[in-house]
Order: structure tokens, then C-alpha cells, then sequence
């Protein structure tokens, strides 16, 4: 299992690729290995932000979110502003991930 923030090496606010979760969140368990795999494989960063618990995290998912998935998992990607609501396959992640 992913832990918060073990991912986050120096990833500057604006230019990050975040992923929401919830600590008890099954579908957000289900996305942890296809997020390490993309991440091994291309060397991006994914931000790993818990928001069910961490009212900080809560309110930039709310901010992002904008109504629009209301749950988790929910990847958001501050460049492009792109996101996905839900799980998604690993070509579905990449394509959010590489800005296409």
C-alpha cells in the first residue's frame, strides 16, 4: 500500500499530478500498483493526497473537484487541469499523466 506523501519528492504546487484518496477507500487500493507502475515506468511523480481524513487535503479536493466526481479516487492534474473520476486502466492513467 501507497503511504501519504511517499512519493512526493519536490514537486512544485502548480505542476503536480495528484491522486485523492480516502485511507479506507477500496477502488483507491485498487489504483496503488497500476500508480507505482506508471510511475516506475515514466518517472513521474503522482502525489498521493488522503482527503477523507485531512481537512487540508479536503478542501483542494473540493477546489479541483468542483463538484464534478464527489468521491475518490479522484486524479487531478494541475498542469493541464485534466482529471478522472473513478478507477481507470493504466493507458487511461498515462494519457491523463502525460498531458494528452
Amino acid at each position: 500500500m501507497m503511504e501519504e506523501d511517499d512519493k512526493n519528492i519536490d514537486v512544485p504546487e502548480g505542476q503536480r499530478l495528484i491522486q485523492f484518496s480516502g485511507r479506507e477507500c477500496v477502488h483507491c487500493k485498487e489504483m496503488d500498483p497500476i500508480v507505482e507502475q506508471l510511475q516506475k515506468d515514466t518517472g513521474l511523480r503522482i502525489t498521493h493526497l488522503e482527503c477523507w481524513h485531512d481537512e487540508k487535503n479536503l478542501a483542494l479536493f473540493e477546489k479541483y473537484d468542483q463538484g464534478r466526481c464527489q468521491g475518490v479516487p479522484f486524479f487531478y492534474n494541475e498542469k493541464t487541469t485534466k482529471w478522472i473520476c473513478g478507477n481507470c486502466d493504466y493507458d487511461a492513467l498515462k494519457k491523463w499523466a502525460m498531458g494528452e
